[in-house]
């Protein structure tokens, strides 16, 4: 019965790792390895812990209040002055950001297509056939309105992820003493600046704190199933950190100390075939489809649980309302991934703007996880000086890049 217990708490965590490792995670973290080798891994370590600190009180916050985090932040707006320009700002966040993201998951997993199906080239009829196949497949899935075939379609997607990667970061035997000095001493190289924000944003992902309140609510019932939501995050938060690690030092390994660079995923999969032989595409090709399709899910899935709970409608996924939401980010997404940008460069800037975003959504969920609606369950002085360092650490960064982009620094 224990085994059974702990396999159903296995879940909306699950698809927080989807969400977060998405394209963006396979090309960010690559970059990442291929341009500074193992220097930037301890960003992703701080993501990580973030992610851990950041969802384990968008969980709670669901599990308590029986609502998403976008009705908790419209719950606490009381005054109009200050109702209508926040919820104006969480709603222009969440469209802007994930519509972006979505563009560049539709990208990534086309990307991913046409390594398994050997294309190298991009002539204008493939461009717009792959990610229109893609978007066809994740409205189709979103459109069933069943929250459990889409939970059990996002953890197959992850164990896909999982054994791809993994796998080829055991190949690849990258240097343990530089992996390890990488991940525990912070240094930031000339021009990392905007990778390691970007490596930031891919990870703690601002719109998988509305997906992750709203799918717990949805899953269990009672705060007294919290151990269960915590279970299922302390194991599939730090399993996708690792797949996000083991991505960036394989690149390190396989590019840095080559001074070889990446500008295409095909160019990924080619510098690892001294390596893999004929199964570098293919390994390349399943991580990034994978990876491409069950973030194609996941964003625009949160989409409309974000707006939905600030809208104050109900989040139903058999609504019309719902699957309006939904299905704009896709064609938004879809339109936008057509356009013949490379796909590098497209998931390079939703990145940017996660990272830029995510202090305003952290400030609105430390601000709802101190409401007296909470109860015993409200943020405890540590579990708010946490995200006060992650909420700081965050402005930093961010503002850093906002001062280099204007030239500033």
């Amino acid at each position: 019965m224990l085994k059974i217990k702990r396999s159903l708490s296995i879940g909306p965590a699950t698809m927080v790792a989807a969400a977060f490792i998405g394209p963006g995670t396979v090309i960010t973290a690559s970059l990442a390895g291929a341009n500074y080798g193992y220097a930037l891994l301890w960003a992703l370590l701080f993501a990580i812990v973030a992610s851990i600190i950041l969802q384990e009180m968008s969980a709670r916050l669901g599990l308590v209040t029986g609502e998403g985090l976008g009705e908790n932040i419209r719950d606490a707006l009381r005054q109009p002055l200050l109702r209508w320009p926040a919820m104006a700002l969480v709603i222009s966040a969440i469209v802007i950001g994930n519509a972006a993201y979505e563009s560049g998951n539709l990208a990534g997993a086309s990307a991913g297509m046409k390594l398994l199906a050997g294309s190298d080239t991009t002539p204008a009829d493939s461009r717009t056939l792959w990610p229109l196949l893609v978007a066809a497949i994740a409205a189709t899935l979103l459109w069933s309105g069943s929250y459990r075939i889409i939970e059990r379609a996002l953890i197959a997607l992850v164990a896909l992820m999982s054994l791809a990667f993994l796998f080829t970061f055991a190949l690849t035997r990258p240097d343990l003493s530089g992996l390890f000095s990488g991940l525990l001493i912070p240094s930031l190289p000339s021009g990392a600046t905007l990778t390691a924000i970007a490596l930031i944003g891919t990870t703690v992902v601002p719109y998988n704190l509305f997906l992750h309140s709203s799918s717990v609510s949805q899953k269990w019932q009672s705060a007294e199933q919290l151990p269960l939501a915590r279970r299922d995050i302390f194991f599939s938060i730090p399993l996708g950190g690792l797949i996000s690690i083991a991505i960036a030092a394989t690149a390190a390994s396989a590019f840095f100390n080559h001074q070889l660079s990446i500008s295409s995923a095909s160019e990924m999969a080619r510098s690892l075939e001294p390596l893999f032989g004929s199964g570098a595409r293919y390994c390349m090709g399943i991580g990034l489809f994978a990876a491409g399709i069950s973030s194609a899910l996941t964003a625009p899935l949160a989409s409309s649980y974000a707006l939905c709970g600030i809208l104050g409608k109900p989040a139903d996924l058999k609504a019309l309302h719902f699957r309006a939401i939904w299905l704009t980010i896709i064609v938004i997404g879809a339109v936008v991934a057509i356009q013949g940008i490379r796909p590098l460069r497209l998931i390079w800037f939703a990145q940017i703007a996660n990272g830029l975003l995510l202090p305003i959504i952290t400030a609105f969920l430390l601000w709802t996880m101190n409401s007296v609606r909470l109860g015993q369950h409200r943020n405890t002085w540590w579990q708010n000086t946490l995200g006060a360092v992650v909420l700081l650490i965050s402005l930093v960064l961010g503002g850093r890049s906002l001062l280099s982009a204007l030239g500033w620094l």
